[in-house]
């Protein structure tokens, strides 16, 4: 039997007084606010990122043909309201047949690289608080991430216990955290919190310096949508032969759109790079098992539109996929998820398919 389909990304578009009206008092008046342009149509601004621009058009595109993606002029009322209601939200799952989505931020998500992490933390705060509301009247499914700054890691350890009070299941974690690397053994104590108050710590594409989409580093614009995996690939690398999962063996991340047909082979050159190279490229510390091993244990890795992935799922882990339609992005599959999980599964077992799109993001988040 074929179980119904959780998202293990989805998102939401904040609406407008989702920072000005909650965060700390200190930051009223630079806190993260809506404009309209004519031209652009209405986008978020953030205070000390000068020259960001982040439109709703592009975060509020799903359904929408390749051609109409990147147009201008959209307007914040005229967007899916289950970007910000709860009440549509359903709705909207129920049109792409899904009772469920783990729930990620859209402006949240560039406000990972502000460069002031006191600004970021009273965003944050002020984030988490309106997701908790967004959540509240169906919690059963709209499973929410709180958002951690990472100033410390003292403070990471109560950005957890904050976020598990508001009824959180784990929390987005910044790509550079503020204290030195997330490899650092100054991190041991955030991470056995983590495992003890059982919070998955999820990494997103586009949250780190080095997976800016808008400045590749060379050729054609487009070949820097190609380039935005290799932040999340550059923090699990940091975490495997940094050794925090040879010390936390017992901690779950989840790497959050970056695809994963990539997996297999990312393994592979983790492991000769380990066999072959380790000693005049010496890891963090001596590991007791190999590289992909870690990987294959302690890394989840999500993904939509990417038929790879069912492909090579006897190359990694089958219990470590998580499917996501990634709703309202520009890269979801919403409306027509279905359609394209019934193609994409050729191959598999009712028992794998369920893995995949239900069981194993179920027992990720201890969903009933």
């Amino acid at each position: 039997m074929i179980k119904p389909a959780i998202s293990a990304d989805s998102h939401i578009v904040e609406p407008p007084g989702t920072y000005v009206d909650r965060i700390d008092r200190k930051y009223k008046d630079i806190a993260p606010r809506m404009l309209r342009d004519e031209k652009l149509g209405d986008y978020f601004t953030v205070n000390g990122m000068d020259g960001v621009k982040i439109t709703l058009g592009l975060m509020a595109a799903a359904g929408k043909s390749a051609e109409e993606l990147g147009r201008g002029g959209h307007k914040f009322e005229d967007l899916y309201r289950g970007g910000w209601d709860p009440e549509a939200r359903i709705a909207d799952q129920q049109r792409d047949g899904v009772i469920a989505e783990v729930i990620y931020p859209t402006t949240g998500m560039i406000l990972c690289n502000h460069p002031d992490l006191d600004y970021k933390k009273a965003c944050f705060d002020a984030y988490n608080l309106w997701l908790a509301e967004f959540c509240s009247p169906h919690p059963d499914r709209l499973i929410g991430l709180g958002q951690a700054a990472m100033r410390t890691p003292d403070e990471g350890i109560e950005e957890l216990r904050k976020a598990k009070s508001l009824g959180f299941r784990g929390v987005m974690m910044p790509g550079n955290p503020g204290y030195k690397d997330y490899d650092d053994r100054a991190y041991d104590e955030f991470y056995e919190a983590a495992v003890a108050l059982n919070m998955p710590l999820s990494f997103h594409i586009l949250t780190s310096k080095t997976d800016n989409i808008a400045n590749p580093q060379r050729g054609p614009r487009i070949n820097g949508f190609l380039a935005i995996i290799r932040g999340c690939q550059d923090i699990i690398g940091t975490l495997i032969f940094g050794g925090v999962f040879e010390r936390h063996p017992r901690l779950k991340v989840v790497c959050v759109e970056a695809d994963a047909g990539w997996v297999p082979h990312y393994m592979y050159r983790m492991d000769h790079a380990y066999k072959r190279h380790r000693y005049w490229l010496p890891p963090g510390q001596e590991l007791s098992k190999m590289p992909s091993e870690y990987y294959r244990e302690n890394v989840y890795t999500t993904f939509q539109d990417d038929w790879v992935a069912f492909k090579m799922k006897d190359m990694c882990n089958i219990r470590r996929l998580l499917w996501a339609n990634d709703f309202p992005h520009s890269d979801s599959t919403w409306p027509w998820s279905q359609e394209l999980l019934k193609e994409h599964r050729q191959g598999l077992s009712d028992e794998e398919f369920n893995y995949i799109v239900h069981d194993n993001v179920a027992e990720l988040y201890g969903l009933n």
